[in-house]
């Protein structure tokens, strides 16, 4: 996303993680002129992003959001598109007692692969205040996707979200278990391709999948712990028993997950499937 805003001719910082130093006398003193740095360079911002796909807690997650607005300087905007709770994105931030921003709005981008980012063809669902705030946002935004849909007020993307979010989880369950079905019957994954793309069911989403699995590609573009983190904030956006089919999704890919690499795309369930049989 930051590579598509500097195509676009956006001054971008990226500001990532601190790395820890071996020694602590050494850690304190990194972490405490980094600290500095960033708060210089937030200060500095028109508009800051943050794009956080873990969230280490709601203390932890409080605490980084009161510094990084003590340190916005009046006027600027705030856009959230971290993949935090649902409900947390609903409200406004706290008021900063040395400005912070005068406009806060929740996004999120659909279409939740690697390659739509890289290439800033992401469909991006924005929701906040009207007027000069989305004016001033538009460069960044054409910048980042090919299309932005306002949704409402701060906090609707972030539902919307969670619903796209779902939706896709049932379409890479379609794709994971018709794979594994089609070889367990002795078809191979390009009959069952072409097959499928015949008819009108398969999104180029879907499609894009089945072809990286004929090609065994497995590497991440949409990362099965996000998969995952995304399921269970539908399933707590739901707050009843009434989706279990959803539930049932969200007990494979975190089955799925137990004991492999990190960073493996959601279609690696189609091989866990076909583990669990040959098991049997």
């Amino acid at each position: 996303m930051a590579t598509s805003a500097l195509r676009a001719g956006i001054p971008t910082i990226v500001l990532g993680p601190a790395q820890p130093a071996a020694d602590p006398k050494s850690r304190r003193a990194r972490r405490g002129s980094r600290g500095e740095a960033r708060r210089t360079r937030l200060g500095e911002a028109a508009i800051v992003v943050t794009m956080v796909p873990d969230a280490d807690g709601p203390s932890s997650r409080l605490r980084s959001t009161e510094g990084m607005l003590a340190a916005l300087a009046p006027g600027s905007i705030w856009v959230q598109m971290s993949r935090s709770a649902w409900r947390e994105s609903s409200t406004s931030p706290p008021s900063s007692s040395k400005g912070g921003p005068t406009s806060h709005l929740s996004t999120r981008p659909s279409r939740a692969s690697k390659d739509p980012a890289e290439h800033g063809e992401l469909t991006i669902f924005a929701s906040g205040p009207d007027g000069a705030v989305r004016a001033r946002l538009t460069p960044l935004f054409d910048a980042l996707g090919h299309q932005t849909l306002w949704v409402g007020p701060v906090g609707t993307g972030t539902r919307v979200k969670v619903v796209n979010n779902t939706w896709l989880a049932f379409g890479a369950e379609a794709v994971d278990a018709s794979v594994a079905l089609a070889h367990r019957l002795g078809l191979d994954t390009k009959t069952m391709m072409d097959a499928l793309e015949a008819g009108p069911l398969v999104s180029p989403w879907q499609s894009a999948k089945l072809q990286r699995i004929v090609s065994g590609d497995f590497s991440a573009q949409f990362a099965l712990r996000l998969a995952l983190k995304d399921v269970l904030l539908a399933l707590d956006a739901a707050g009843d028993g009434r989706f279990d089919a959803l539930r049932v999704v969200g007990r494979r890919v975190a089955t799925s997950r137990r004991g492999r690499p990190r960073d493996e795309d959601l279609t690696v369930v189609t091989q866990v499937l076909e583990m669990q049989g040959d098991a049997r």
